[in-house]
């Protein structure tokens, strides 16, 4: 092999890898989660949201969720290591606020696969051993991550957080704690969701609008967050597009997590724009 050829192919080879580099880089403000912790087993949503609350007056940014088996997970934390996240839940640990705890690995993306539920099927019979955490020390194994997969690429993440989001559906959603103000809810639901697919966004629906890529309406992908409002200055409400011009939100307090049509007269009215975390 001469050397222009050796030189054409290096050069090739740089090329591929950074365009493979740019296809999996998150966009400019939004990072990939690192270690969580994930905690209780409740076959009572009330029981998740109680404890979930209990963990937010500690400070402690978390949400629930519920499992393929039907039982409601908490989740908190990005870690940058797994020494980390460990201490953080065995201080839980040891003031008795938990038993035991599973540390969910960056890149985890705990559903693969769409699972849309009703809200009749929200209503799992309630037990006094499974609204407890479950047996002391930290799990080795947990079914949840039987369930998870590694996002192979950046290309798969809208598709996997619009499924995701469907999962949701049923699910009355109370995660912004006693005082939340307008769209709080909204963005906290939309980002659990990517927390789950590993990736970690802005807290508020106004950060989350500042940050990603805008995308135009006739241009929506699986995934993408559209954000509603007076004006893009006055953003209070965020949902995750599903596809089919329908998304995926938290309506408002307390209500059950709903699918919508983008084009409905009150959405039409008041969408101010999109967003998408990955390039």
């Amino acid at each position: 092999m001469n050397k222009h050829v050796s030189n054409s192919i290096s050069v090739l080879f740089i090329i591929l890898v950074s365009a493979t580099f740019a296809l999996a880089a998150p966009s400019k403000g939004i990072k990939r989660l690192g270690y969580a912790i994930q905690m209780g087993a409740f076959s009572n949503v009330g029981n998740a949201e109680r404890f979930t609350k209990k963990l937010q007056k500690k400070g402690i940014e978390a949400f629930y969720f519920r499992k393929d088996n039907g039982i409601y997970a908490v989740r908190y934390g990005d870690f940058p290591s797994k020494e980390k996240a460990r201490n953080s839940a065995s201080r839980l640990v040891d003031t008795g606020l938990i038993d035991s705890f599973y540390i969910a690995p960056p890149n985890e993306v705990v559903f693969k696969t769409s699972k849309v539920t009703t809200p009749a099927q929200t209503s799992a019979g309630t037990s006094a051993s499974r609204n407890k955490p479950p047996a002391a020390k930290e799990k080795a194994v947990d079914d949840a991550k039987t369930s998870a997969t590694t996002a192979k690429g950046d290309r798969d993440m809208g598709f996997i957080a619009a499924r995701t989001a469907e999962r949701f559906v049923g699910i009355p959603y109370r995660w912004g704690g006693d005082t939340v103000v307008d769209g709080l809810d909204c963005s906290g639901f939309v980002r659990a969701v990517y927390n789950l697919c590993g990736v970690n966004i802005p807290r508020t629906s106004r950060e989350q609008y500042k940050t990603g890529e805008s995308v135009s309406k006739s241009e929506l992908k699986d995934g993408d967050l559209v954000f509603f409002g007076s004006s893009a200055s006055n953003i209070n409400h965020v949902g995750i597009y599903v596809g089919n011009d329908k998304f995926v939100h938290a309506p408002r307090r307390g209500e059950d997590i709903k699918v919508a049509g983008i084009h409905e007269n009150y959405f039409e009215k008041r969408f101010v724009g999109a967003r998408r975390y990955f390039q």
